[in-house]
């Protein structure tokens, strides 16, 4: 019993360690974008800030078009997800219910693309996108994204359609439904907690991208807002810390605000009782 509780307690500040290490960069970040500039440049930094302030806040819109680029990263981001989603579900379908050697092959080059690096693909991304005149575009951004993000859709999703019962598919089709019919109205409403979790995911990822919006993306007006964040670091690499921070803090917000919108349907259940016994 002693060692049960002690072993417990153990995974208890485990986990309270872990919670603190993850937690550490947002409240530093937090702490940092309301303190005056007096403040940040003491050499005895506190959590919370003695005089808060929002003129770091006021002074990186002044300074960067933030409501522009994330305006162009709203955009590129659900532009991603949503393609991706339409794209991968029929696909995680047909890998999930196909044992061939095929699907097969399919799932383990999902797997294998995961290991390539951003500097890998990044030059004949840029010559098929100059090659189809998408270079510097919102357009070839979310292609891109799409690209980037459907191999590990696909893996998610498929995880989503084996759980799902197949005799529920066999009664469709006895029914007379056909394929698409059984995809459109018996399986995709099972995986919807799939299907918005694959969502949520090519949302953050598109969201928080720079490399790609980099070095695709030249004009300052078609930037997001990842780009634009390096604008507060000055030419000599000294970085205007009070305003990037406020910057950096807003720009976390959509990801946090979503996340927490949809987390109870990421992890609820929607098959329960769907199987008649």
């Amino acid at each position: 019993m002693r060692t049960s509780t002690g072993a417990r307690a153990g995974q208890y500040v485990a986990l309270l360690a872990y919670l603190v290490f993850l937690a550490f960069p947002l409240l530093w970040l937090i702490s940092t974008a309301f303190k005056s500039p007096r403040e940040l440049g003491s050499l005895h930094p506190t959590w919370i800030p003695r005089h808060p302030t929002l003129a770091n806040f006021r002074q990186a819109f002044d300074e960067q078009p933030l409501l522009h680029a994330a305006l162009n990263s709203l955009i590129a981001a659900l532009g991603a997800a949503l393609i991706a989603v339409v794209i991968a579900t029929p696909m995680a379908w047909v890998m999930a219910r196909r044992r061939t050697l095929l699907a097969r092959a399919a799932t383990g080059w999902v797997v294998v693309s995961q290991a390539f690096p951003f500097v890998l693909v990044i030059i004949p991304l840029f010559l098929v996108l100059k090659n189809l005149r998408l270079i510097d575009s919102l357009a070839g951004l979310v292609l891109v994204y799409v690209v980037w993000s459907l191999p590990f859709a696909l893996w998610m999703l498929v995880g989503y359609v084996r759980a799902v019962p197949p005799e529920l598919e066999e009664a469709a089709a006895v029914d007379g439904a056909g394929r698409l019919r059984t995809l459109v109205s018996v399986t995709a409403p099972l995986l919807a907690p799939g299907i918005v979790a694959t969502a949520l995911f090519a949302f953050v990822t598109a969201w928080n991208e720079f490399f790609f919006a980099l070095v695709l993306l030249k004009t300052p007006e078609k930037q997001t807002l990842p780009v634009v964040l390096t604008h507060f670091i000055g030419a000599e690499g000294v970085a205007d810390l009070g305003p990037l921070a406020a910057a950096a803090f807003l720009a976390t917000l959509p990801s946090l605000v979503v996340f927490a919108l949809i987390q109870r349907r990421i992890t609820g259940g929607m098959l329960t009782g769907a199987v008649k016994s």
